[in-house]
């Protein structure tokens, strides 16, 4: 029998660390799911307190969130949110419920299942679509949720909702395009919260524009030249040399003594028999100006400023910055494009777009890839002009963001990573490529030692199997696009 070394028990120490934590998750989650199961007999008792005094049915309603609110020090807001959420549960989502209480979901996915179901919700109270539709729903949402994040599971959702109730995703996309609005809240200590609610793919171009005009400053902040404010004492009426013509006699007398006052006076060159900081990077009087610290927030959050209340980035952020413009992704049905149907399109990342505007952006862009769906519903090829380009097409059409579980960054601030290092062999083709972000692909780096070095692997169906140092597996499989006839 082999003998266990220190590594072994360090690995296993680890091990049971991590499948603590998991199984603590869990019972977290169960014990959320038993909340909202107290929250849907407050409302049974809120219903009886209504009908006895109908009346009186908003102060009842108010009351019964003010009490939850302070006693769980809760935003009254977000209590409204639980109390919704705990009654489309149990009334219209028994199979979510059934999974939220055995702990293989959260709160946070709970809350997003619900959210996207209100369209099928809406559906079959119109008569749109049968009752069974939402057992549809539950089952086709639950497949991802029980293996993926919340945030992935609400994409999922809405485009599994869109897909089931037809065209009411664009008519609801179009009804509340009419919420546009910007807020102010203050924060207190000087700052507040501006808050601008847009259409979905207006927002994504924004924050991708601001991203990539700040990774620019923060990329040549070092060669831009300061700014500096005018050291005379009257800007107005100071006189400089070159307001002089060489015939004046103050002319000559500013090379022999001195510098020339306002009034016409001279007095001694203050910088005689001194280093010149001019041409002498030595000279004791040179003033070392500190550079531009601020952080990426930072220089998001003054472009924003800048574009707002001058419609141009500031002079201090330098040039180059007119060419920086905003990315988004978008795939649509050629039958879409041309007008033959209204069906959703999406803004790969995010969730379903309305054809129009899809058509809109099509009209003003050149760089459009026609996709080939298979039986399975992944994208199985695409048009291009040289083989390289359509490889790159092909990825960014499958993987939409980085490849590694849960992460949500787009395709177009990832890296294509050879899955099988290419120094040590890696052939590049489709089935040995994905994005990875910064972040996660540096764990993969083969610097890293091999204690702390994460794997990742492809399978012919493009899932990526990541392996932890422990040993564990981890699979993010490629994003379909899901349609029910």
């Amino acid at each position: 029998m082999a003998q266990r070394t220190d590594l072994d028990l360090d690995l296993e120490e680890r091990r049971r660390l991590l499948d603590e934590w998991v199984t603590t998750r869990r019972q977290i989650a169960a014990l959320e799911a038993k909340s909202y199961a107290l929250l849907v007999e407050r409302i049974s008792v809120h219903d009886a307190d209504v009908s006895e005094s109908p009346h009186h049915r908003d102060a009842i309603y108010r009351s019964m969130i003010a009490e939850y609110s302070a006693a769980g020090h809760i935003p009254k807001g977000s209590v409204e949110y639980a109390f919704t959420d705990a009654r489309t549960l149990t009334r219209a989502l028994p199979a979510v419920h059934a999974t939220f209480a055995a702990g293989a979901i959260t709160a946070r996915h709970v809350r997003e299942i619900v959210r996207a179901s209100e369209i099928v919700d809406d559906a079959i109270r119109d008569g749109r679509v049968e009752p069974a539709t939402m057992s549809l729903y539950e089952t086709a949402v639950l497949v991802v949720a029980e293996q993926d994040t919340a945030q992935r599971t609400k994409i999922h959702a809405r485009q599994v909702a869109a897909a089931l109730v037809g065209e009411t995703v664009v008519e609801r996309q179009r009804r509340f395009a009419a919420e546009r609005c910007v807020t102010v809240k203050s924060v207190d200590d000087g700052l507040a919260v501006l808050t601008a609610v847009l259409p979905e793919w207006v927002a994504v171009a924004i924050s991708d524009r601001l991203t990539r005009m700040a990774r620019h400053i923060a990329r040549t902040r070092g060669e831009r030249e300061p700014i500096l404010e005018s050291l005379d004492d009257d800007c107005e009426n100071a006189l400089h040399l070159s307001d002089l013509s060489p015939e004046d006699p103050r002319y000559d007398a500013y090379f022999e003594a001195g510098v020339i006052a306002a009034d016409g006076t001279f007095v001694t060159d203050p910088l005689a028999g001194l280093i010149d900081p001019l041409t002498d990077p030595a000279s004791p009087d040179l003033e070392h100006l500190s550079g531009d610290t601020r952080t990426f927030d930072q220089i998001r959050a003054d472009l924003l400023s800048d574009l707002l209340l001058s419609s141009d980035p500031s002079e201090a952020n330098g040039a180059g910055l007119e060419n920086v413009s905003a990315r988004i992704q978008v795939t649509v049905a050629a039958s879409t494009l041309v007008g033959d149907d209204d069906r959703p399109a999406e803004l790969d990342g995010h969730g379903p777009l309305d054809p129009d505007v899809a058509r809109g952006l099509a009209g003003r862009c050149t760089g459009w890839s026609r996709l080939f769906l298979g039986s399975t519903g992944l994208v199985t090829e695409t048009d291009a002009y040289s083989p390289t380009e359509q490889m790159r097409r092909f990825l960014r059409a499958r993987d939409q963001h980085c490849r590694f579980p849960g992460c949500r960054m787009p395709v177009h601030r990832c890296e294509i990573d050879h899955n099988h290092d290419h120094a040590r062999g890696g052939r590049t083709r489709i089935d040995n490529l994905s994005h990875f972000c910064t972040t996660h692909h540096s764990l993969k780096h083969p610097d890293i030692d091999e204690l702390h070095r994460w794997k990742a692997r492809q399978t012919p169906d493009g899932s990526i199997t990541w392996t932890s140092p422990l040993g564990r597996d981890y699979v993010d499989p490629p994003r379909r696009r899901v349609m029910f006839v």
